[in-house]
């Protein structure tokens, strides 16, 4: 299993993704879960009073206190324990300050884009699949790896590779590994008469499932972010329908697309729609409501599945532990139980040094040290990827919790599949725009404005235009 996770990890030495990544994602990729900034700013984020404080603060080596800016996006959770660590690293770290924000997915992009054409982008940042399109704000790391300042001893090669550009540039060290799969409610499946999903379920045995689960409940058979249901569901679906590595949504250096017949698509957007319009899944308004994945209609109980980026499964798993519910975690679904998985193991995020920052070095130590220190990782826990230093990977595995080990075997398995040997999720500009379009044919399709034909053209030509 190690050298086939080691082998696939290889063959994803350009791959950064989710987002995520996560929540409405990811993702990246909108990669993890976003969650309302303006509240949340209000109770924790230190103060900046001064926008130009950054150009007072003395440079490194004069004894005087450096003020590092720092910004993220993601839950709750991940709020409360990254504000813990920058407290943990400002006390064993006496002449550094990190002043800190954090928001929601969107959020947290309008403010980047607004810190870009200012020029005063954060000087540690967090970026997902997204990152070609802020190549030119990303310090590389590279000089402070070959200096010391940035440690990577206990990071093998395949695990920096992901976090490196098309050159083997360093941008930033990974935040974690992770991959997709589908979160559910067991009692749900079980009161529903449906088998537990595995290893081999399809398209079709997740659509029964969905439906069986609506009929027996009245709740939603499946729900999720609109971006994660993309990344994970429509472009996975294309990666399933040929030989392994035959297809992708988009082709690996991202000059076109990985697939040339528009119809492809029509099956799965027809199966997305037919859900949508018989109540077993959200439409968008209802979609619209979930803000991060603390309040997804499955933790809330009122779906039987969600889609998740698997960093965000321990969260998920523990709230409904704390109300008397179990939480599986299946992979995704293939066209066939035999055909290609489509699954890749990935980057959730990972952490950069801005270009604009007047203190790169103490920024990419910080970074260095969030990704080492095993103290800053019990914190920490994997909630944003299954950590890439060895050593901490192997310190927090030992007192992992349910759902982190669930995390830990899942990640474990996802390696055993049968991968390509180039793999390629990066995000191109505009896949946004993409995305909103999609599920917009997909809300024409349950009106019947469109046929499902027409809504997979459309968001076949939409795609294709970004290279145009």
């Amino acid at each position: 299993m190690k050298k086939k996770l080691f082998a696939l990890l290889m063959a994803a030495s350009m791959v950064l993704s989710l987002a995520a990544c996560g929540g409405k994602d990811p993702e990246p990729a909108k990669d993890d879960t976003p969650a309302q900034a303006d509240t949340q700013q209000e109770e924790a984020q230190a103060p900046a009073e001064d926008e130009n404080a950054q150009e007072a603060a003395p440079e490194e080596g004069t004894g005087e206190e450096i003020t590092l800016r720092m910004a993220w996006w993601g839950s709750q959770t991940r709020h409360d324990l990254t504000v813990e660590v920058i407290e943990m690293y400002e006390k064993e770290h006496p002449g550094v300050k990190i002043e800190y924000e954090f928001f929601s997915f969107d959020d947290y992009f309008t403010k980047l884009k607004t810190l870009v054409a200012s020029d005063q982008v954060w000087d540690i940042f967090q970026l997902g699949g997204n990152f070609p399109m802020y190549m030119d704000k990303i310090y590389p790391l590279d000089e402070y790896i070959e200096s010391g300042a940035v440690d990577v001893a206990k990071i093998s090669d395949a695990y920096l590779k992901i976090t490196q550009d098309f050159d083997g540039t360093q941008l930033g060290l990974s935040n974690g590994l992770n991959t997709y799969g589908i979160a559910y409610d067991v009692d749900m499946f079980n009161d529903a008469g449906v088998a537990l999903p595995d290893e081999t379920w399809t398209w079709d045995d997740y659509a029964a499932a969905a439906r069986a689960i609506h009929e027996k409940t009245g709740h939603f058979g499946t729900s999720g972010f609109a971006s994660s249901e993309f990344i994970a569901g429509c472009s996975t679906y294309i990666g399933q329908l040929g030989q392994v590595g035959q297809y992708s949504f988009f082709n690996i250096d991202l000059t076109g697309m990985g697939f040339e017949d528009a119809s492809m698509l029509t099956p799965y957007i027809q199966m997305r729609a037919d859900l949508i319009k018989e109540g077993v899944s959200p439409d968008a308004g209802a979609e619209a409501e979930v803000t991060n994945i603390e309040n997804d209609f499955l933790v809330t109980g009122e779906s039987g599945m969600t889609w998740v980026a698997v960093n965000q499964f321990p969260t998920i798993y523990d709230i409904c532990k704390a109300e008397g519910r179990t939480l599986g975690l299946a992979p995704l679904p293939r066209v066939t139980p035999e055909g290609p998985s489509g699954a890749a193991i990935q980057s959730s995020q990972m952490l950069c040094v801005s270009q604009d920052s007047e203190h790169k070095q103490a920024a990419a130590e910080f970074i260095s040290w969030f990704q080492n220190s095993t103290d800053c990782n019990n914190v920490l826990q994997g909630e944003r990827g299954i950590p890439v230093n060895e050593d901490v990977r192997a310190a927090l595995k030992e007192t992992a919790t349910e759902g982190q080990q669930i995390m830990y075997d899942f990640v474990d398995m996802v390696g055993t599949f049968e991968m390509p040997e180039k793999i390629n999720v990066l995000s191109p500009d505009g896949q946004d725009q993409v995305v909103d379009n999609y599920r917009n044919y997909i809300q024409q399709v349950v009106f019947g404005e469109i046929t499902a034909q027409e809504a997979a053209e459309k968001t076949y030509a939409d795609a294709q235009a970004i290279f145009g």
